[in-house]
């Protein structure tokens, strides 16, 4: 018995060896992240039903740095969350839109009629949200009891629908009949009215505590007003019509960001049971509607939020940030600390795009530490995640720097040799051309071609050569992407007006008391256009153009809207349809004329969504059943499709600033209904100086005008962009190289690029400078400890010597 105990004992030493050898992850403690990803784990659509309602949501703190709008055009919003702030600017949109048009009535004579846009009109809005954004994965409006009017059914004026809701949510099309190539497109969409249900069926109800996951509902419903006119924000918008007639229209909306919360509430994320299955988070605006209506006392009718804007995303898709709570992660964060950085050489920086996953940050080393000459960049969270116990004690350090500078306190003149020696690493600086000239020349002064952008204003701008005031499309590289999202709202409204175009049929007839969408009407295209600007703080103006002859009734027609400041309440709205100038009119512009000569004829390029369309059974709405098309498809074109203009002035427009427009079209069937036709286009335009320079250098082939332009010691460091710091100098950091240490003793391991060019322009202009400090040194011994160890064998040696 002594020998087999003893056999059993070595064999679970090596067993437990060989654990301790090939287990990956056993010297890591369990977290708040597998907390949170065991309770999504927990719950499927099969068990969703049945679960508790708090397993229905994940803690408020799950998702951290949310966008406020308070912050958003004073703090950068960094790419981390710029698709949550993308949610935020489109439920902001669609709020302020509903509000407007659903009041707009009032501008019109009073007849025995609604305005009000159609089911068709909500069901088409709400796919559009969805189709022309990707990282949006549903979208809903919801209206409290009663306070839907509708224009869909015959004699239902002054009535409300008892329960009106249209939802669209992106649909995994993978199995789908209608895709015989087995691929998910993300082009698939189920379109509900939540609204349509049996009365005794609680559980159906968005409104009701049965539902379990209406938050989103409780955010906002009911409103507490009790027939106060001054608990709403107002907007104040001038229109312009095409008849130079003018009219100021004063509506009410969503709280404004001086307000508090302001206007987008943000639910917990939560599972969507018995809809798209998924773990979602949602942005809510609320909507803001004149009730009741029609009473024939205006006194009567006081303003209260009526519905609900909600745009909801995957939470998979939201990155987290494990660094510890410090600057800039201040919390709420469950996921704060829970880095694997050591901290005594190491300090955590999150790294984007990286979603609901571990490893999204990066280690760089601390102040006075330094990396190891093996290693040439901050350890990635990814790799120390992955590391065995044995890996992650033995690597991933930072060597500590063995003697530091003071940073030193006054400097002076440099001497005139090397000023020249400076210069002649950058010529262009030598006899620089100025103003307008500095734009052509062969090696570009980026402060010449700064001090000229910055000098053309409103009460010069008509001095200089119209070709002046159109720089090179290199000087504004990284417009596609740090303008995407304003770019995808004006593909959200070509998305929508080419579905509703080519879906809605206003002559169609159907059974019962419904009847069809009335064609788009002048008032819903200046409400989109309008949305477009209050929605989104980074668009100065919008556009929706329309090809001659195309809309209805009309043969020119462009309403566009504009703002004069940021974080205003007052917009300007117009019909450009007025202006008969050959150079005025929209139809001459380039970007309208370049896009109609792309779609005059092929279409074939163009997306194909696709619809499953349940809407309710009659007013009462006890059911559901099909859309008489199901399913049915639109084609439309995506963000690819659109243009960049390259930078100009607006000398004669309404933004009299240095901007580029995204000019996105729409299609809609010609008279025949045989083939598409280009309908016309949806622009939108974005100020200049909010777009980040790059400085650093980059393949020979990228377009950047200001490619290689920094003045980074270029032996020792390399250069590092640094994001939302606009259009000027500096928007980047000098980091050692491999070899190389930061010598300085300061909170930080790099050298600011603003410092860097400031102390570059004084030596240009011949001011003190301490410029020709900004290196970096060769990398010494960690410890001083060293250098005694030499000094000891050297003394040693020597002894040794003259004893012989």
């Amino acid at each position: 018995m002594g020998w087999h105990l003893l056999l059993y004992t070595v064999l679970a030493v090596l067993g437990l060896g060989v654990n301790v050898i090939f287990c990956q992850y056993e010297w890591q403690g369990k977290d708040s992240f597998d907390e949170v990803r065991t309770q999504m784990q927990r719950v499927n659509k099969d068990n969703c039903p049945i679960q508790h309602l708090g397993d229905l949501y994940l803690p408020e703190d799950s998702v951290s740095h949310i966008p406020d709008i308070k912050e958003i055009n004073i703090n950068p919003v960094f790419p981390n969350r710029t698709a949550l702030l993308h949610l935020h600017n489109m439920a902001m949109s669609r709020a302020f839109f509903f509000s407007y048009i659903l009041q707009t009535r009032f501008i019109r004579p009073a007849i025995n009629d609604t305005y009000d846009p159609g089911m068709m009109y909500y069901f088409l809005s709400t796919v559009a949200d969805v189709s022309a954004n990707p990282y949006i994965n549903a979208s809903a409006i919801y209206f409290a009891p009663n306070t839907s009017y509708s224009s869909s059914y015959r004699g239902f004026f002054n009535k409300t629908l008892p329960r009106f809701a249209p939802r669209t949510y992106r649909e995994d099309d993978f199995n789908d009949p209608v895709h015989l190539e087995r691929l998910s497109t993300r082009n698939t969409f189920t379109v509900r009215d939540l609204g349509a249900f049996p009365q005794d069926s609680l559980s159906q109800d968005y409104t009701s505590e049965y539902y379990r996951i209406n938050e989103w509902y409780k955010k906002w419903l009911p409103d507490q007003t009790k027939g106060r006119h001054d608990t709403k924000t107002t907007y104040q918008v001038e229109i312009r019509y095409a008849n130079n007639t003018n009219e100021t229209f004063t509506f009410h909306g969503p709280q404004g960001a001086h307000e508090d919360p302001g206007p987008v509430k943000w639910t917990r994320p939560y599972f969507d049971c018995g809809r798209s299955n998924k773990w979602l988070v949602a942005a809510v605006v609320p909507i803001a509607d004149l009730y009741p209506r029609h009473t024939g006392f205006r006194h009567i009718e006081y303003p209260m939020y009526t519905a609900v804007s909600v745009i909801e995303m995957d939470y998979d898709r939201i990155d987290i940030n494990q660094c510890p709570k410090g600057q800039g992660n201040s919390g709420p964060n469950r996921f704060a600390d829970t880095a694997r950085c050591k901290k005594e050489s190491t300090e955590c920086e999150p790294i984007h795009g990286w979603g609901f996953r571990r490893g999204g940050y990066q280690c760089r080393c601390r102040p006075q530490y330094r990396l190891p000459t093996v290693v040439r960049r901050p350890f990635l969270g990814e790799i120390i995640e992955r590391a065995t116990a044995e890996q992650y004690y033995n690597n991933f350090d930072c060597l500590r720097v063995g003697w530091v500078h003071k940073i030193p306190v006054k400097w002076e003149r440099v001497p005139e040799y090397m000023r020249n020696y400076y210069l002649d690493k950058f010529p262009e600086y030598k006899n620089a051309s100025k103003g307008a000239k500095s734009l052509h020349a062969g090696k570009v002064n980026i402060d010449e071609v700064l001090r000229f952008i910055f000098s053309v204003n409103e009460g010069n701008c008509k001095q200089y050569h119209p070709q002046d005031l159109v720089l090179h499309g290199d000087i504004a590289y990284g417009t596609e992407e740090q303008f995407e999202n304003e770019a995808k709202m004006a593909t959200r409204l070509a998305n929508f007006i080419s579905a509703f175009l080519q879906i809605s049929d206003p002559k169609e007839v159907f059974t019962g008391k419904r009847v069809a969408d009335k064609p788009l009407t002048e008032d819903q295209m200046f409400g989109e256009t309008l949305a477009l600007v209050m929605g989104d703080t980074k668009i100065w103006s919008a556009g929706t153009y329309w090809e001659r002859n195309k809309f209805t009734n009309r043969t020119l027609f462009a309403p566009f809207a504009y703002k004069e400041q940021l974080n205003t309440l007052k917009f300007k709205l117009e019909d450009l349809a007025r202006l008969n100038k050959t150079d005025e009119v929209y139809l001459n512009k380039p970007w309208f004329t370049f896009l109609k000569q792309r779609w005059s004829t092929n279409f074939d390029d163009l997306e194909k969504y696709f619809m499953k369309i349940k809407l309710r059974f009659n007013e009462t709405g006890e059911n559901l059943k099909k859309y008489e098309h199901y399913p049915n498809n639109y084609r439309a074109a995506n963000l690819n499709h659109g243009h960049w203009t390259t930078p100009y002035f607006d000398c004669e427009g309404k933004v009299k600033k240095w901007v580029m427009t995204y000019a996105s079209p729409f299609f809609g069937w010609d008279s025949l209904k045989v083939k598409l036709e280009f309908k016309g286009v949806v622009a939108v335009t974005v100020n200049l100086r909010q777009l980040d320079i790059n400085q650093c250098p980059d393949k020979y082939y990228v377009p950047n005008a200001f490619k290689d332009t920094h003045k980074c010691p270029r032996k020792s460091s390399y250069c590092v962009p640094i994001l939302g710091r606009g259009f000027e100098t500096g928007g980047y950091k000098c980091q050692c190289i491999q070899g190389y240490e930061y010598p300085f003793e300061d909170q930080i391991t790099y050298y600011d690029g603003q410092l860097v060019e400031a102390e570059f322009s004084n030596i240009v202009n011949q001011q003190p400078s301490r410029y020709d400090m900004f290196k970096c040194r060769v990398a010494g011994a960690s410890t001083v400890q060293s250098s005694f160890v030499v000094l000891f064998s050297l003394v040693v040696t020597v002894l040794l010597y003259f004893r012989r």
